[in-house]
């Protein structure tokens, strides 16, 4: 008999603008998927982040959520988590997971994040709140080296008390920012999106791909 409050689903949540959304975030989501055991990943698109207020650049909230749609599709384990693109005002991470476990006690969450947003981690809101209800996945990326990964993670494990592990993937040398960029310039990018998110890209002439 399983004791009372005893962790018996262990799912993983990737949050992130996905704007748009690429085959780095989907290998990560595989990779931690069978090295940590987890029964899904939950992709979580932020409908309102405070650290992107004032950019114009970008798809809008119903684009970033078909995109990521299409690019899970047919995977049993990858699920649309749409919480955050329904709610008014500023998203915050750490409101997000209090509500997940308040709904699902007996689940252990585990975060991912890249190492960009794991060196930013100390200017989240209410990051002891975060650490206190999952554990985080530090992913080695965005050119930020394995020792300044784990320099970052020992800090946070004394400071937040946060249960922190590293996430052992290829490093994928691709960013939503290099994206927007390669499809202003017209240059293909077939190969760093599914094909389903660059046919929705081209077709509905997101971030100026078919303008003069």
């Amino acid at each position: 008999m399983r004791k009372e409050n005893e962790i018996c689903h262990r799912k993983g949540i990737m949050g992130g603008t996905f704007d748009p959304i690429h085959n780095g975030h989907l290998v990560l989501a595989e990779y931690a998927l069978a090295q940590f055991g987890l029964e899904e990943i939950r992709f979580l698109p932020a409908g309102n982040p405070p650290h992107k207020q004032g950019r114009f650049d970008g798809a809008t909230k119903e684009q970033r959520l078909e995109m990521v749609r299409l690019a899970i599709a047919g995977h049993p384990r990858f699920v649309l988590d749409e919480e955050e693109m329904h709610r008014r005002g500023l998203t915050y991470t750490k409101d997000t997971l209090i509500r997940m476990k308040e709904q699902e006690p007996d689940t252990d969450f585990y975060f991912i994040i890249g190492a960009d947003s794991l060196m930013a981690f100390d200017s989240w809101y209410h990051p002891e709140i975060i650490c206190r209800y999952c554990h985080l996945i530090a992913a080695v990326r965005d050119g930020v080296n394995s020792a300044e990964i784990r320099r970052k993670m020992n800090e946070l494990r004394e400071h937040y008390g946060a249960s922190i592990f590293l996430l052992k993937s290829p490093e994928i040398a691709v960013s939503s920012t290099q994206l927007r960029r390669l499809i202003k310039e017209r240059q293909p990018i077939g190969h760093l999106v599914p094909e389903a998110v660059s046919d929705y890209i081209e077709t509905h002439d997101i971030y100026g791909r078919t303008r003069a």
